[in-house]
């Protein structure tokens, strides 16, 4: 007899204790009347049997009671050959998924993982079935059942061999569920409808954090299919990563541009300071001087670097500090710097700081990405030619003249965005032509003290960006004056917000390709405390990103996207060049609609004549979270037997070699199920024990003298 867990077999020390208990020295129980004992001296009982056993049959039921149990939770099994069965004879298939992503490029993974599988090959039995998958975001069979069984077992080696020879660990992501489900779906349709043994699984991975498993919840592992992990260990551990995070929100409305990154460091890593900063051309140190990070280990921090000046050429973020340099890279395209036009039809003078003008123009100031100029015009001139062209965004506060209101309709119905903020009850009136409309009734509004917002539509991209509850309250923002309309006469108008009395406040009116926006009052002190308040300059950027006047954020795609056609921008006609990482150009007849062609993160590049686009592809964030994954995670979303073997070897990645007919110590136990006789043994025992001991508890009282 053999035992699946012996250290439970400690647990039978444990019968000392009724074997103590019984030679525990007692007191009398005896108690006799006598006189005054103040004369004599004490003198303890004498007992003449301390040192004998009584009771022996129950000290003998509660010691074993206490063996079977201990036995029982060791598991014990019976050593021996199971008789062969049908699905032994012909060899359990078995599916190894070889992990490709860019996590096995770290230190010694890769030849670890190799060395693994010819393992695995080369206990193959004559009869085994065996199929080879590598996976990282796409699933591939290297080896198929079909090629396995057509070749001879002598040449099978060199087979697996021959598939995996030019296989090397790619940039993509870890999609392990999707390989899970795609292996299963393999062994389900080789065996059809034997569920009670379709085959294992045998993972050959480094199981890490960031593996992506998302296909498991709501996948029905079938029946009969175990999985198997065989965890393979990097030379080095910890690991820090730098990943993309985008821009900070409004980042074309401050001085100075920045770039969101994250540095994250593993948990068993053993540094903590690192440097972030542009790589120099030619990949040989920092272009600027870096910023110092330190980042404990099992945490994160996000870095605010600022885009390289004109000085500085650099196309990349590099991190130092870090001894895996797989993930230490961020590509950026640099930004173009964006000019944009906002006219602005009133007669207020610039530099008056009780005029409407002057506050836009310091809500609009140009940065490195965006260049705005504010154009004062006339309201009441003909508008040239052409002048509206290109211009998203056009301001008016005065009455606007015949040939004006003409000029603006045509620039609104081609895609321009008008926004109205009249200062007077006449001036919204002369917006009537743009309209379409010959007239519009309007009288100014007579609030008791200040009129506030209400009933604001947070949905709206206009006030987008307060639809945070920490910033959509609108009651300390007063308006001294504003003009009273009825924006139901008004077709397809939408209010977006209201006064307190009911009124409308801010109201769209789309027409054509572009829109008008109403605002009943000014932003000058004289009219409200719009422009004082720190909703002005959001709001202001939210109605000019709405007229499509914002340059495009800087954008990043993964290892394995798909870029889209319009992610390339405009201006490219004809035949196209596509250059890669590798620098190597590729001719297109015409601008594809959708490239799939990204394998290898870095700058891939667009050429029509002398115009260049270029896009950034990076490393999946989550390659970089390289700490082990946790135990039970794959048997929680129904994975069965996912669960690595500890302290393994090659050889020990599996239940029990398929096609032999002497199964491993777990496959017997699980089958013999010793360790229920055990426990019934022990409660049996322990009635007997029970039953005897109220037995000689009441024999005892009746022999006792009254």
């Amino acid at each position: 007899m053999s035992f699946l867990a012996p250290l439970f077999l400690l647990g039978a020390a444990a019968i000392a204790l009724p074997v103590v208990f019984h030679l525990i020295r007692r007191t009398t129980r005896e108690r006799t009347r006598f006189s005054s004992l103040m004369f004599l001296q004490p003198t303890p009982p004498r007992l003449t049997r301390k040192s004998r056993l009584e009771d022996l049959l129950l000290l003998l039921l509660r010691c074993a009671a206490l063996a079977l149990l201990a036995f029982g939770f060791a598991r014990p099994f019976l050593k021996k050959d199971l008789p062969e069965s049908p699905a032994n004879a012909a060899g359990i298939p078995r599916v190894v998924l070889l992990d490709t992503s860019a996590s096995m490029r770290r230190d010694g993974l890769w030849q670890a993982a190799r060395e693994r599988v010819d393992a695995l090959v080369r206990e193959a039995g004559p009869q085994d079935a065996l199929a080879v998958f590598t996976f990282d975001r796409e699933v591939t069979p290297r080896v198929t059942f079909e090629a396995w069984a057509s070749t001879p077992p002598g040449g099978r080696q060199a087979l697996v061999d021959g598939a995996l020879s030019e296989i090397t660990p790619g940039w993509a992501s870890t999609q392990l569920g999707a390989a899970l489900t795609r292996g299963a779906e393999a062994l389900v349709e080789r065996d059809g409808d034997r569920a009670s043994e379709r085959g294992r699984l045998i993972v050959v991975s480094d199981l890490q954090e960031g593996s992506r498993l998302e296909t498991l919840q709501s996948y029905e592992w079938p029946k009969g299919v175990e999985v198997v992990l065989a965890p393979v260990k990097a030379g080095r551990a910890g690991n820090a990563s730098l990943q993309w995070v985008g821009e900070t929100p409004g980042a074309a409305s401050v001085n100075r541009d920045v770039l969101r990154v994250r540095v994250s460091n593993a948990a068993d890593s053993t540094g903590e300071r690192f440097q972030v900063g542009w790589e120099r051309a030619g990949g040989d140190g920092f272009a600027d001087t870096p910023i110092e990070v330190y980042v404990p280990p099992g945490q994160n921090r996000i870095v605010l670097v600022p885009f390289p000046g004109t000085n500085v050429v650099s196309d990349r973020l590099m991190l130092r500090g870090d001894a895996e340099p797989f993930d230490n890279t961020v590509y950026v395209v640099p930004p173009e710097t964006t000019s944009v036009r906002v006219p602005y039809l009133g007669s207020d003078a610039p530099s008056d700081p009780r005029q409407p003008l002057f506050f836009l123009q310091r809500a609009l100031p140009s940065t490195a990405r965006l260049a705005l100029v504010v154009e004062s015009r006339p309201p009441s001139s003909d508008p040239q030619p052409g002048a509206w062209a290109g211009t998203p965004l056009i301001v008016a506060t005065e009455p606007l003249g015949t040939a004006m209101a003409g000029g603006l309709r045509s620039a609104v119905e081609s895609g321009a965005t008008l926004l109205m903020a009249p200062k007077s009850a006449a001036a919204l009136a002369s917006l009537a032509p743009v309209l379409g409309r010959e007239s519009l009734a309007v009288s100014e509004g007579a609030p008791v003290n200040y009129a506030m917002l209400a009933e604001v539509d947070l949905r709206h991209p206009l006030f987008a960006p307060f639809a945070d509850a920490r910033f959509n309250d609108f009651t300390r923002l007063h308006f001294w004056k504003y003009r009273r309309f009825d924006a139901s006469a008004i077709p397809d108008a939408r209010v977006l917000a209201r006064f307190d009395r009911g009124d409308p406040a801010v109201v769209d009116v789309p027409l054509g390709k572009g829109r008008v926006v109403i605002l009943a009052s000014g932003w000058n002190p004289e009219e409200s405390q719009l422009a004082l308040s720190t909703k002005f300059v959001p709001w202001v950027f939210s109605l000019l990103e709405l007229a499509g006047g914002l340059p495009r954020t800087v954008a990043s795609y993964e290892v394995g996207d798909a870029i889209p056609g319009e992610a390339w921008g405009s201006g490219l006609q004809g035949g196209v060049t596509l250059t890669g990482p590798d620098e190597v150009p590729h001719p297109l007849v015409e601008r594809p609609e959708s490239f799939t062609g990204t394998t290898t993160p870095g700058l891939y590049a667009l050429k029509a004549g002398d115009v260049t686009r270029r896009v950034a592809v990076n490393l999946d964030p989550s390659e970089g979270r390289t700490a082990p994954l946790a135990a039970d995670e794959l048997e929680r979303l129904g994975v069965p037997g996912a669960s690595p073997p500890s302290g393994a070897s090659a050889a020990d990645t599996r239940p029990g070699r398929p096609g032999d007919s002497r199964p491993d110590s777990a496959a017997i136990e699980a089958q013999e199920k010793l360790w229920r006789w055990f426990l019934v043994a022990t409660v049996a025992v322990l009635l007997v024990e029970s039953a005897a001991s109220g037995w000689l508890t009441r024999r005892g009282a009746s022999a006792a003298p009254a």
